[in-house]
């Protein structure tokens, strides 16, 4: 019996390829919601995660995702996601994945052995970024490297594991443990592993989308509209958000060079994309604030225009 939970087996794992395929399924169900349920524990430290994530953007350093096997592309995917979903600028963002991300399609169980490989893929870090560290066991070799070399060049760490106790918690700045129970297929840690890490990395990049200000009550206002199924979302979020109609946001949208927020901005009364963008520099991107300083500014526009 292996003493990590990611490598021990199952209770309900006994026969189960004796079992009805429908039963299977069920037993396999049942195994993914339970390990869901663990990031619940979590979320004071996904939270500060998302923080320190939102801080290195902010200040001009990167997102450094680094990762082995299914944990790499778990970590791989939420990366790729944030440049269209939120406007993230690819540059501020990177992934470090054991093998290369050529060898994707085949997944190699070698490179993820080799530390060499991390201490080289890893001199991209500076100390300005904030760099996420994942693996399931919290010992893979190329991904320990990474965190080391991170600590080592001053950057923040975040360490993401399923086991309590993980080598790759050492020193870090943020330790998530996502303590998921045995998987039911023994070892196969891209199941109950990895759905508690597909959440976890879901509510760490959203949180840090929130506090750079690329959502406006749950639309994501930095959206990247480069096709017509999201232009007509960018529009629907302009109309939702300034209440007016979709024929009308969607030329206020087109009229902001395919930015929600200037164009709820012009939807709103500023004179021009230009006013639009000075009130977003001064909130420092929120749009929230930028409205709250246009609104004001109307309001004080009228006073004086009474007064007169």
């Amino acid at each position: 019996m292996s003493k990590t939970a990611t490598e021990a087996r199952h209770g309900s794992a006994a026969g189960l390829d004796q079992l009805a395929p429908v039963d299977i399924l069920g037993v396999l169900a049942a195994g993914q919601q339970q390990a869901a349920k663990v990031v619940d524990h979590a979320l004071s430290d996904i939270a500060k995660a998302a923080d320190l994530a939102a801080q290195a953007l902010k200040s001009g350093g990167r997102l450094i995702y680094a990762g082995a096997g299914s944990a790499g592309l778990i970590a791989m995917t939420d990366a790729v996601e944030l440049p269209g979903t939120y406007g993230i600028a690819p540059d501020s963002l990177a992934v470090l994945f054991a093998g290369g991300l050529s060898s994707v399609t085949d997944l190699p169980g070698g490179p993820e052995d080799n530390p060499a490989l991390g201490n080289r893929d890893a001199n991209i870090i500076t100390d300005r970024d904030c760099v996420v560290c994942v693996s399931a066991s919290g010992s893979t070799p190329y991904t320990v490297a990474v965190a080391e070399v991170a600590k080592a060049r001053g950057a923040k760490l975040v360490a993401i594991a399923n086991n309590a106790g993980a080598k790759l918690f050492d020193g870090a700045d943020v330790v998530i443990l996502l303590e998921t129970p045995p998987e039911v297929i023994a070892g196969s840690t891209r199941m109950g592993a990895g759905t508690a890490q597909k959440i976890a990395f879901n509510m760490f990049s959203t949180l840090m989308a929130v506090k750079l200000g690329h959502v406006h009550d749950g639309h994501m206002v930095g959206l990247r509209a480069d096709n017509e199924k999201l232009r007509i979302r960018a529009a629907r979020m302009v109309a939702d958000i300034t209440g007016i109609e979709f024929d009308m946001a969607r030329a206020w949208f087109a009229a902001a060079d395919g930015s929600v927020k200037v164009a709820v901005l012009l939807a709103s009364g500023a004179a021009d994309a230009d006013e639009a963008r000075a009130l977003l520099s001064r909130s420092g991107d929120m749009l929230r604030p930028a409205l709250e300083e246009l609104q004001s500014t109307q309001s004080s526009n009228k006073s004086s225009m009474k007064r007169a």
